[in-house]
């Protein structure tokens, strides 16, 4: 089986391509208030710490408080309605997700994306092969990555040691919350930040494709 009980990925970036969505809501919402719109860039910088930290860094400076969080809650109504239009598996995802499957292994998903999105996209793009997903619940306590609290979680939740799991992202924010866990990481260049970064962030492991990435969990 490899020497993993379990896998825990990232969403957005790592498992689904959900830039253009993601993009789409944030403009939207800049657009209706008459703000500047961002670039496919920007808001690819802006992606890893949830929608809040998305929406912070995409509206201009000196928004207040009560603003902030109409246009937030704003964004966020938008996208429940329209983060399925162009949002899709990288490719070779649900292969290995199949193989990891077939050979026993768990597999779970942690993503500071709000919690109803997290599992609304993984019952429509991954059914029947997440065992559990988690988004955003600082509500209950729970706090966001980099905070080791939902890979935690996630790792109780599968009923696994925190050692017999492989934490893969795509993001800075991802190296730092399997650090905080005490978890091996393993970082995608697929996604939204690419290799030289990762590399100055820190990252122990690094995959190229999803081959590589199922190479890594079963050698």
């Amino acid at each position: 089986m490899g020497r993993y009980q379990a896998i825990l990925f990232d969403l957005d970036g790592t498992m689904l391509d959900t830039l253009e969505d993601l993009a789409d809501s944030v403009n939207v919402i800049l657009g209706k208030y008459g703000f500047p719109l961002r670039d496919r860039e920007e808001i690819r910088s802006f992606l890893g710490n949830g929608s809040e930290r998305l929406m912070k860094e995409a509206l201009p400076k000196g928004i207040t408080e009560i603003d902030f969080v109409k246009y937030l809650g704003e964004y966020q109504t938008y996208y429940k309605g329209h983060m399925e239009e162009k949002t899709a598996p990288y490719d070779g995802i649900l292969p290995l997700l199949g193989e990891l499957r077939k050979r026993g292994i768990k597999i779970g998903v942690v993503s500071n994306k709000f919690d109803l999105a997290v599992k609304r996209l993984c019952e429509k793009y991954f059914p029947g092969y997440i065992d559990a997903a988690a988004g955003e619940r600082e509500a209950d306590g729970i706090r966001r990555k980099p905070a080791p609290d939902m890979v935690l979680t996630a790792a109780e939740w599968l009923g696994v040691y925190v050692q017999d799991c492989l934490y893969v992202g795509d993001s800075e924010v991802d190296i730092l919350t399997a650090q905080n866990a005490g978890m091996d990481c393993v970082s995608v260049t697929w996604g939204f930040r690419d290799e030289e970064f990762l590399r100055k962030e820190g990252a122990a492991h690094l995959v190229h494709t999803t081959e590589e990435l199922k190479y890594f969990i079963l050698q």
